[in-house]
C-alpha cells in the first residue's frame, strides 16, 4: 500500500465512524436540548430533500447552537441516524414487549404488526424520514437495524414458528423477516404519499390476514 493511500483510508473510515455515531454520549445533553433537536430534525428533514436541510437550519430551528450539534455529532448524516434511531428505538422497545409472554406464533406477530402500525400512523413523519433521509445502503448505520435484542427476539419468534410448522419453513427466518418489515413498510409508506386519512389500524384485521397468508405454512 503506497504512503498516498493510507491518508485516504484513514479519512475514509473517519467519515464511516462520524456517519454512525454520536462523537460525545447523548446522556450529557441537556434533555430538552435533545428534544427541541428530535423536533428539528423530524420537521426538517422529512418535509425537504436531505440535500436542502444544512446544519445551520437545523441549529436555528431547534434555537441551539451550531457548536452543539457539532460537538455532539459531527456531520449532518450523524445527525439524522442518531436521532432517527432515537425514534425507531422507542417503536423497538414496544416490539420486544409484544413479542414476548405469548406463546402463540401467530398472536405474538399480529400485536407486534398492531404496534407497528399504530406506531406509524401516530408518527408519519418517521418514516418518511427513514425514506428520504437515509439510503437503504446507509440503513446499517442506524444502530436499531443492528439491535441484538430485537433481532433476536423477532428471529427467535420466526424460528419457532418454522419449527412448529405454522411459518414457511421454505425460506430462512430472515427472509420472513424481511417479508413482515418490506411488506408493512410498503403500506405505511405508501399510505403516507398517498396523504390517506383513514388510519391502517382501522383496516388492521384484513392487513395482517394478508401479511399471515403471505408468511404461514398453509
Amino acid at each position: 500500500m503506497s504512503k498516498s493511500t493510507l491518508p485516504r483510508t484513514a479519512a475514509a473510515t473517519a467519515t464511516k465512524a462520524l456517519e454512525k455515531r454520536p462523537l460525545s454520549s447523548l446522556t450529557d445533553m441537556r434533555g430538552d436540548t435533545l428534544v427541541r433537536l428530535e423536533k428539528a430534525v423530524l420537521d426538517l428533514f422529512s418535509s425537504r430533500d436531505f440535500h436542502e436541510v444544512s446544519l445551520q437550519d437545523v441549529a436555528r430551528s431547534a434555537n441551539v447552537s451550531l457548536q452543539t450539534i457539532y460537538k455532539y455529532f459531527g456531520s449532518k448524516e450523524a445527525l439524522v441516524y442518531s436521532m432517527l434511531d432515537t425514534m425507531l428505538g422507542r417503536l423497538a422497545e414496544r416490539m420486544i414487549d409484544h413479542l414476548q409472554g405469548i406463546d402463540d406464533v401467530r398472536e405474538r406477530l399480529r400485536k407486534t404488526c398492531w404496534v407497528t402500525l399504530d406506531y406509524m400512523d401516530k408518527h408519519p413523519a418517521v418514516m418518511l424520514l427513514m425514506f428520504t433521509a437515509v439510503p437503504v445502503s446507509r440503513h446499517k448505520n442506524i444502530d436499531i437495524y443492528e439491535s441484538p435484542e430485537l433481532m433476536g427476539a423477532f428471529l427467535g419468534v420466526l424460528k419457532d414458528g418454522q419449527a412448529r410448522g405454522v411459518l414457511n419453513s421454505q425460506v430462512s427466518s430472515k427472509v420472513l423477516l424481511d417479508v413482515f418489515m418490506g411488506m408493512v413498510g410498503r403500506v405505511v409508506l405508501m399510505h403516507i404519499v398517498r396523504g390517506e386519512k383513514r388510519p391502517l389500524t382501522d383496516q388492521f384485521n384484513e392487513l395482517f390476514h394478508i401479511l399471515w397468508r403471505a408468511m404461514s405454512a398453509d
